[in-house]
């Protein structure tokens, strides 16, 4: 159903998909938007390793929530800052991409506590956290991207 990567040496293992996933900040998540048209926007996200999902979250309203209640099939692409070998100039990275489902979160106290779980991925200041979801965690939409097929790679930029 997915294709192979045709340069399997850029190959990378899933453990370091994963980790890439957990450790990134954000990434790209694209859907099919308006009038058949690709829409892609910078979200930060958290990976939970208990479900495998990614979790992402935002107002109710939108470009986004409009084109996912339509059609729940979605990437996410996530890449690193990179790094260049000694004496070289090429940047060398790895990227990850998520091809999955959306699945609307409706359980209130799943939303509170992977809000918690993203917001420690900029904070440790709980005090910060606890007002942010008292003050925005009602009107917040949580949503997961259910993974069906993972892949990722490395490439020099030459």
């Amino acid at each position: 159903m997915f294709r192979e990567m045709l340069r399997k040496k850029q190959q990378l293992p899933q453990e370091e998909c994963i980790r890439i996933l957990k450790e990134e900040l954000r990434g790209v998540l694209s859907v099919l938007g308006d009038d058949g048209y690709p829409y892609g926007v910078p979200i930060n996200h958290y990976y939970c390793e208990q479900d495998g999902k990614l979790y992402f979250h935002g107002g109710k309203k939108g470009h986004k929530i409009d084109a996912v209640r339509r059609y729940d099939k979605a990437s996410f692409c996530v890449y690193d800052d990179g790094f260049r070998k000694d004496g070289e100039w090429p940047l060398h990275i790895k990227s990850v991409i998520v091809f999955g489902r959306i699945e609307f979160v409706e359980d209130r106290e799943t939303v509170y506590q992977i809000s918690r779980e993203l917001s420690h991925k900029f904070t440790d200041d709980e005090s910060y956290i606890d007002r942010e979801i008292r003050q925005y965690g009602p009107g917040t939409l949580l949503f997961a991207l259910v993974p069906e097929h993972i892949s990722g790679k490395i490439v020099e930029e030459s």
